[in-house]
Parts: C-alpha cells; sequence; structure tokens
C-alpha cells in the first residue's frame, strides 16, 4: 500500500519523530501476510492481524488520515483471513469496523482539508496579483536602453521577487493535485468497504437461506461439499475457504476435513494397524 501523498504539509497530522506508525507497521507486515493466506494458512494471518489491530488499531489518532486509511486494510485483510478460515459471520464484523472506520476517516479528512484548500486557494490569488502588479515594472526596466546601478539591482530584485512568486504558486497547486488525490483515495476506501459489507452479507443471507430449502445443516453440507470437489477449474483458496466453510458448519463431517486437508496439501495419514494379541501361555500341568 502507498502512503498516502500530502503527508507533510499539515504539521499537525505528521508522526512523531521515531515512532513507528500504523502504516509503517502494515507496509512490513501485509507482503507476508498476503504469502501466507496464498499458502492457506489463513488461522496464522487472522491471528498476527487481529494481535496487531488489539494492539495498536485502538491507539490511531483519527485525524491522521494516513494510519486511519492503513487501519481500514488491516481490517479488510482481517476480514479475508476470516472468510478464508470459514469464520464468514466474523468477517463480516471487521468488515463493518472497516466501513466504520473509512466513513469516519472520509469525514475528518473533507473538514480538515477543506480548510487547507482554501488557505492555498487564497494563496494562489495572492502570489497571482503580485506578480500581476510588478510585472509591467519588469517590463518597463527591461526594456529600457542604459539603465543604471540603482535600476540594474531593482531589476534583478523584481526577478527574484517572480521566481519565488512562481515557485510558491507552483507549491500551492502541487498541494491541491495532492488533496484531490488523497480525498478520491478516501472516498475509494468507503466505497470498496461498503460494498464488501453489503455483498458479504448477502452471500451469508443467502447461504441460510440454503440451509433452509435443504431442510439441515447437514443435507447443505453434503450438497455443497460434491459442488466443491467437483468444480476444480476455481482457484484453490477460494476452494479452500468454501471447504473450510463446510467445515466449521459441520465440524463432525469427516468428509469435510478430508477435503480440507487435500486442498492444503496433507496427505490423509492412514488409521494404526491393531496390535497382534498376545498369546497366552498354557498353563503347566501340576504334579501329583
Amino acid at each position: 500500500m502507498k502512503r498516502l501523498p500530502l503527508a507533510t504539509l499539515l504539521v499537525a497530522l505528521a508522526p512523531v519523530l521515531g515512532a513507528q506508525t500504523l502504516t509503517d507497521r502494515l507496509k512490513e507486515v501485509r507482503g507476508p501476510w498476503e504469502a501466507q493466506l496464498d499458502r492457506g494458512d489463513a488461522p496464522s494471518v487472522r491471528k498476527g492481524v487481529e494481535a496487531l489491530l488489539g494492539r495498536e488499531g485502538v491507539a490511531v489518532n483519527p485525524s491522521d488520515y494516513n494510519d486511519m486509511h492503513a487501519l481500514v486494510a488491516l481490517q479488510g485483510l482481517a476480514a479475508r483471513a476470516c472468510v478464508s478460515e470459514g469464520s464468514w459471520e466474523d468477517a463480516i464484523a471487521h468488515l463493518q469496523k472497516a466501513k466504520a472506520a473509512a466513513d469516519e476517516n472520509l469525514a475528518s479528512a473533507e473538514a480538515l482539508l477543506a480548510k487547507t484548500r482554501a488557505d492555498h486557494q487564497a494563496k494562489l490569488k495572492e502570489f497571482r496579483d503580485a506578480i500581476a502588479r510588478q510585472e509591467p515594472r519588469l517590463k518597463e526596466l527591461d526594456g529600457a536602453p542604459g539603465l543604471n546601478a540603482d535600476q540594474i539591482k531593482l531589476r534583478q530584485q523584481l526577478k527574484m521577487f517572480m521566481e519565488e512568486q512562481k515557485a510558491a504558486i507552483a507549491h500551492s497547486e502541487k498541494a491541491l493535485v495532492d488533496i484531490d488525490a488523497i480525498l478520491a483515495n478516501l472516498r475509494l476506501d468507503k466505497e470498496n468497504s461498503t460494498k464488501a459489507l453489503t455483498d458479504w452479507q448477502a452471500f451469508l443471507a443467502r447461504e441460510k437461506a440454503e440451509v433452509t430449502e435443504a431442510g439441515s445443516v447437514d443435507r447443505y453440507v453434503a450438497d455443497k461439499l460434491l459442488q466443491v470437489k467437483a468444480d476444480d477449474s476455481r482457484p484453490q483458496t477460494e476452494r479452500l475457504a468454501y471447504a473450510r466453510r463446510l467445515e466449521k458448519l459441520a465440524p463432525g463431517n469427516p468428509e469435510t476435513a478430508r477435503l480440507v486437508n487435500a486442498l492444503l496439501g496433507n496427505e490423509e495419514q492412514p488409521a494404526p494397524l491393531p496390535r497382534p494379541l498376545k498369546k497366552k501361555k498354557k498353563a503347566s500341568a501340576k504334579k501329583a
């Protein structure tokens, strides 16, 4: 995840020097965790993400849009781990938190950056007006023949002034572009988290309806199990997530456990052979 632009525009939002922000932590752990999810190790990822959220997520400053952006991403990663683990209700809980954080972050940033935007727009008008006032004088000096020492000095000062104003204009124009980029990213966070939550709530409702239609959880699991086994055109991670979901719904079903192990590439261990019965020694005949 790229850090959002304009990180130094507002001093109030800058992290404490030397402190590791949630954004920094996410950059460190996201790649390894996503690789673990691709290998099917969802339980470890979920444990790690939830531990990080419990440790550092609760301390995020709501006015720090970079860390709030990271918080949304972490909640989304936790939801993905829960889906892969088969814990879809828990995934929805994380998606609800992601949406709440995204909504809050956008509202806070819009209010804060509106003032910053207005300040830059006012500065742009000030800089452009200053250039407009001095430009005729500079053109006059540039066109005049035989300038004396004072006029040469004044012309040089005006040129330096113009360069400073143009640099200030470029800075404010760049800041306005960065503000637009920040708000676009935060709006995307809100849109994506809202859509993911809505989609998964609908998906879970559909599952419940299918269980009811099947007549029992066991019958539903048996039917779905056949579909997951047969549908080998889907990505293995998707099939594994579904197999784990069926295992959660019917934890005592040996077929679901067997499918999960097969998708993970684990060889099913053969049942141990029964020990041979020991032969009883014949009792020796007693002498009369």
